[in-house]
């Protein structure tokens, strides 16, 4: 038995699209993927201008006792009590770290390991005590976004409108980039200075909270399908790649979208090869092309650098 199956191009690349069934299958696969990555990656860009990369994180923990409470009250596992749970249990995450970094002597990444791992503890220990609570953590961690297609139909009035993750990413993202575009300038000046935000009457506290907020929705569309690991990944690998060729935040929210395409076109081909997980594919993609960008990248890059010093 070998460690890495013999690449054969044809089974690669042309037997996945190769019947009408495969296409509709896969395309809905590759649909999620995309979709998760732009939208991560755009939250995440100015995530991580904000010097809060480790916040997805935190946050992706942090809703699963959002999401077991809101079962518990609710008693259904409904889209809007699921989003409604997990967005309160994500801003209280956030404010916990706020609190805890402002108001005690722990730095913000201890503050962080503390709320999302006590969050995340929390959460297991609910759905553990509620065994009719069909939310699996290993599922979170991992996901399966190869399953998507077998996702629940979302009906609207009655009538059937597809595939309800694909819907719930693609309002998520939609509402994303719209909030984008008309807030990119507030958005822009707390990231930056947050003292010159607040000169300029620019609700600082509002802004950061409407972050989080698209944060903690981002992590809730794409969590189900793909897990914490993949989430997480599209949060940092997106903006921090782009940054080494891209000098403007603009260009850099707009080289999300190629980027995505090739990790999700890449990962899941990588995937069929290998026999593994989509998700962790399409983050080891993501890898791959992140180490030549340090390395060769014109703005920062290792190499780059080093051969202007010399």
């Amino acid at each position: 038995m070998t460690l890495i199956p013999e690449f054969n191009f044809s089974k690669v690349f042309l037997e996945p699209w190769s019947t009408s069934t495969l296409i509709n299958w896969n395309g809905q696969i590759m649909l999620m993927g995309f979709m998760v990555c732009w939208t991560c990656g755009i939250v995440g860009s100015f995530i991580v201008i904000r010097r809060m990369a480790l916040m997805g994180d935190a946050i992706s923990h942090g809703i699963l006792p959002g999401l077991a409470i809101a079962f518990i009250i609710s008693g259904s596992m409904g889209l809007g009590s699921m989003f409604f749970g997990a967005c309160i249990a994500g801003l209280a995450c956030n404010f916990s770290i706020e609190w805890l970094h402002t108001h005690t002597k722990l730095k913000e990444d201890a503050a962080m390991g503390l709320v999302f791992t006590s969050f995340f503890a929390f959460g297991v220990t609910l759905i553990s005590m509620n065994s009719h609570l069909h939310i699996d953590p290993g599922c979170l961690l991992y996901g399966e976004i190869g399953l998507v297609p077998l996702s629940e139909k979302w009906k609207v009035f009655g009538f059937e409108m597809g595939n309800r993750s694909l819907w719930t990413i693609g309002l998520v993202f939609c509402g994303v980039v719209i909030g984008t575009i008309f807030f990119y300038g507030p958005l822009v000046v707390t990231s930056f200075d947050s003292t010159l935000a607040k000169s300029m009457g620019i609700p600082v506290k509002a802004t950061h909270m409407s972050l989080m907020l698209a944060l903690a929705l981002s992590t809730v569309a794409s969590l189900e399908a793909v897990g914490v690991i993949l989430v997480v990944a599209m949060f940092v690998f997106p903006p921090v790649t782009a940054a080494f060729f891209l000098q403007r935040l603009p260009t850099i929210l707009i080289g999300t979208f190629p980027l995505g395409i090739i990790y999700t076109w890449g990962g899941f081909h990588l995937a069929y090869w290998l026999d593994c997980s989509i998700a962790a594919a399409i983050a080891v993609v993501a890898t791959l092309l992140f180490i030549p960008a340090c390395l060769l990248g014109p703005n920062g890059g290792i190499l780059w650098r080093l051969k202007f010093k010399t």
